[in-house]
């Protein structure tokens, strides 16, 4: 062994290798919106990687969980913006946040426990076919995992990169295992340096980045002229939304914004733009303004809560006015922003987590809604970061669209993340996606995931957008993720596979 191999070796044994771990998460969300350095998706992981690879266990599973709470720790951080100011306060956000992130460790630790349990001998394959299938196969649970969460998985940071070519084939999570074997590939090339190992990683690298640019071509084609589609922003403050002094006010400000854009298609505004219950202005307020629609040749779309007399459930939902009127009710809803779990057993302990109203209820139908004579898929805040979510849309669907209240989430990062994670939804589907928001981002994407308009944030705003629907099925809308998820499957099976072997040959 060199001098300069057993200085390595003798790195990755020392502690050290915990602060670099810890880096190594914290550095993540800087590979997504607003900062977009997506290399760092291939970066972060492949740190961790070369320490699994080279680090006793005991301490590789110690800088696994340490990377796991940086890395959701500082990715999830906007929580803390939204327990903080609107929920119990920076206290209680405070020991939310890091029992998260101390949980949320734990996935990565996950990965790190089960690749050691499937590790072949041979480094290379240990490193770019069990790992990253480790990867992916939390990534995959932790998205429908006590109700799911798909933030901050690999695959969203490429919007924005050739690789977006590959999302209407195998969607983020197929991106997420192509980055996690990168990373493979180059923490192999980093514990392993030389010409050879940096050219494998260098040519992998070129090779992924060019198959998505061939594949970045139209999967869909237009389903009729393009629409006139207003998108309202009324920027209201969240401290200030549900003040009963405030509901009139609010109310005539969406409607001076809707009398602008009177002739357009579609006039779309956020979720719960109206602070009241449907029952509560649909004969004052509803009720002239759809008359209204109807005599200008305009659909709204209005986002409120509804209320069920009989069942007493209580709805986030759209309404849409004008030609037709009918509803969609949220059918996946937030933890502790639009419910409580747990609130029958600990009555009003958690409601510093709660919804301002009440507990919502969840919808149970994907029916689209006829806007501007097209059938649209309406998402309703957070629904749009569930790529199975807006599949059962499709392909009747030829318009995505997402009404947000992303005050939630203040002028942290969240709000343009949210806006990412609906563009990889446009990708994947080949379908235009419009979103009204209260304080932004509002903005107008096109069948590519491309901005074609954008409002700034924290404004009083409005956008007049033309958006050409689309129809025809994407391989991702058609098979979903199963086709990745068997091919994760193939290589756990595989690195089993040889490990078996290698332990009979033993």
């Amino acid at each position: 062994m060199t001098p300069s191999a057993t200085m390595t070796q003798g790195w990755f044994a020392s502690r050290w290798v915990l602060l670099a771990a810890v880096l190594a998460g914290a550095v993540i969300p800087l590979a997504f919106a607003p900062i977009h350095h997506a290399w760092l998706a291939v970066l972060s992981p492949a740190v961790l990687f070369a320490i699994l690879a080279r680090a006793p266990r005991r301490l590789g599973l110690w800088a696994a969980y340490l990377y796991g709470v940086s890395y959701f720790g500082a990715g999830g951080h906007w929580i803390y913006v939204s327990v903080g100011e609107f929920g119990g306060g920076p206290l209680v956000a405070l020991v939310f946040c890091v029992v998260l992130a101390l949980g949320f460790g734990l996935l990565i630790w996950a990965v790190a426990r089960v690749w050691y349990w499937l590790r072949p001998r041979d480094e290379l394959l240990a490193l770019v076919v069990a790992l990253p299938a480790c990867w992916l196969l939390v990534e995959w649970v932790r998205s429908w995992l006590f109700t799911g969460t798909t933030w901050i998985q690999l695959g969203y940071s490429q919007t924005d990169t050739w690789l977006a070519g590959l999302a209407p084939v195998i969607g983020a999570l197929g991106l997420s295992l192509i980055l996690a074997v990168l990373a493979g590939l180059l923490a192999w090339a980093m514990v392993n340096p030389g010409k050879r190992s940096a050219g494998v990683f260098a040519v992998a690298a070129v090779g992924a980045l060019l198959l998505g640019a061939l594949l970045a071509r139209d999967w869909t084609e237009p389903a009729g002229e393009p629409l006139q589609i207003a998108l309202l922003q009324g920027n209201v403050p969240q401290d200030e939304k549900w003040l009963p002094q405030n509901r009139e006010p609010i109310m005539d400000r969406y409607e001076r914004l809707t009398a602008r854009f009177w002739g357009a298609d579609v006039i779309i505004w956020p979720e719960t733009a109206v602070p009241a219950f449907y029952h509560q202005v649909v004969s004052d307020y509803l009720a002239p303004l759809a008359a209204e629609a109807e005599e200008r040749g305009t659909d709204l779309l209005v986002g409120l809560p509804a209320w069920d007399r009989e069942s007493g459930a209580v709805y986030n939902s759209v309404v849409s006015l004008g030609s037709e009127i009918d509803f969609y009710h949220k059918r996946h809803l937030v933890p502790f922003g639009e419910y409580v779990p747990f609130r029958d057993a600990f009555g009003g302990l958690l409601d510093v987590f709660g919804a301002p109203i009440a507990d919502f209820s969840p919808g149970w139908n994907a029916n689209t809604l006829r806007l501007g004579g097209q059938p649209m898929a309406a998402f309703i805040c957070y629904e749009i970061t569930f790529p199975n979510l807006v599949r059962d849309f499709l392909p009747e669907a030829t318009v995505l669209v997402n009404v947000s209240n992303d005050a939630w989430f203040g002028g942290s990062v969240g709000p343009h993340q949210h806006f990412q994670k609906a563009r990889m939804r446009a990708i994947e589907t080949g379908r235009p996606l419009v979103r009204s928001t209260n304080t932004g981002i509002t903005a107008a994407v096109d069948h590519r995931g491309q901005v074609i308009a954008r409002a700034p944030q924290f404004v009083i705003d409005a956008l007049l957008v033309e958006v050409t629907p689309h129809q025809g099925i994407t391989p991702y809308v058609r098979w979903g993720d199963w086709p990745v998820l068997g091919i994760m499957g193939l290589m756990l099976l595989a690195a089993a596979g040889l490990r078996w072997k290698e332990s009979r040959a033993a």
